[in-house]
């Protein structure tokens, strides 16, 4: 265990967690030259990292994701702080503001919203906040950078809150069989630009069912992802088992090896 100089004792965690991000930077050759771009893929990672240990509902992991997790925003602050921006102390009084004026229902001791109004009032206090900003569209503040399926779903979210929406799941289902036909005419003249492009609204309208059917889907393509390395796993194992190199078994074969796996718990 490595002993540390006197700066370290008899500080709170998060003063210790500051100092040693000082220290990093004043004294490590990779930390010391980062940025806010360099490690911006790193902050992504840890809090995909973070929903795994979730998901896995692994306590322990979980601490250290957040850990890890915590050390990119101080870390960010410490890039901000350096150019004369803000600190990790205006990171967490601008969000201590923003959390009280989105909770007035809490804090206003003469409000007693019932569900439906504390929803309104949120949405509210998040537009205003946008308008703030400089906001000119709805969908302006959804940030480019998400996943491409949770990016869509928050964009339909949004314009549905204009009622820029289906009526029903009727409606989406019949937009699936549409958006599939033009698919198809696509693939029949070959025209790649126009395959992508009917690929991207079949995928957008998919994403429109899962909305409408309460379904993350993010969550459900994480869950058939899983689903499929257990299965594909099952044929590898099979397949090693019988001294047979995958590579040159059967498309027949790999087939009935699979249809074998569904029915396998694996």
């Amino acid at each position: 265990m490595i002993k540390l100089d006197q700066s370290y004792s008899d500080k709170s965690p998060i003063e210790k967690l500051k100092i040693l991000m000082f220290e990093l930077r004043e004294k490590c050759p990779w930390d010391s030259v980062q940025t806010h771009e360099t490690i911006a893929p790193y902050t992504i990672e840890e809090a995909y990292e973070v929903s795994e240990a979730i998901n896995n509902k692994d306590m322990m992991s979980l601490k250290e994701e957040l850990g890890d997790l915590l050390f990119q925003v101080i870390f960010q602050s410490k890039i901000a702080e350096e150019d004369e921006f803000f600190n990790f102390d205006d990171v967490c009084e601008t969000l201590f503001t923003k959390m009280v004026n989105r909770h007035p229902h809490v804090f206003d001791q003469g409000r007693n919203n019932s569900n439906s109004e504390l929803i309104e009032n949120w949405e509210k206090t998040k537009e205003n906040e946008r308008n703030k900003k400089g906001y000119n569209s709805l969908l302006d503040d959804i940030p480019i950078a998400l996943p491409e399926l949770m990016r869509a779903i928050k964009l339909q979210k949004r314009a549905a809150r204009i009622n820029f929406d289906w009526p029903n799941i009727d409606g989406v289902l019949e937009k699936i069989v549409e958006e599939s036909k033009e698919l198809s005419e696509a693939i029949k003249i070959k025209s790649y630009d126009s395959i992508k492009e009917e690929m991207g609204d079949l995928l957008f309208t998919l994403v429109n069912l899962s909305r409408k059917l309460n379904v993350d889907p993010e969550e459900a393509l994480r869950e058939t992802n899983s689903k499929f390395i257990k299965r594909f796993s099952y044929i590898e194992r099979t397949i090693d088992n019988n001294g047979e190199d995958i590579n040159f078994v059967s498309q027949n074969k790999l087939e009935s090896l699979w249809l074998a796996s569904k029915s396998i718990d694996v």
